[in-house]
């Protein structure tokens, strides 16, 4: 199965992810993300300055508005 990064207050999505077999790491430990073939993010933290700092070429999905559900929908679709 996928290794995915979720951000820490996503608890419910880590849940959903491990029940369906993915490795589940936190986004804070910038080594473990730069294997993942997946992030969650909540969307809240957005970049206003407009500046970015790419540590993985992982897919990113934005959680916000979602069910824990669908996120991992979006997740099995982007690592297929």
């Amino acid at each position: 199965m996928a290794k995915i990064a979720v951000e820490s207050s996503l608890q419910n999505v880590k849940q959903v992810l491990q029940e369906k077999g993915h490795q589940v790491v936190n986004m804070e430990n910038e080594s473990d993300m730069q294997n993942c073939d997946c992030c969650v993010v909540t969307g809240l933290d957005s970049n206003l300055m407009g500046m970015q700092t790419a540590i993985t070429k992982a897919a990113i999905i934005e959680a916000s508005g979602l069910s824990a559900e669908e996120v991992c929908q979006q997740v099995e679709s982007r690592i297929q």
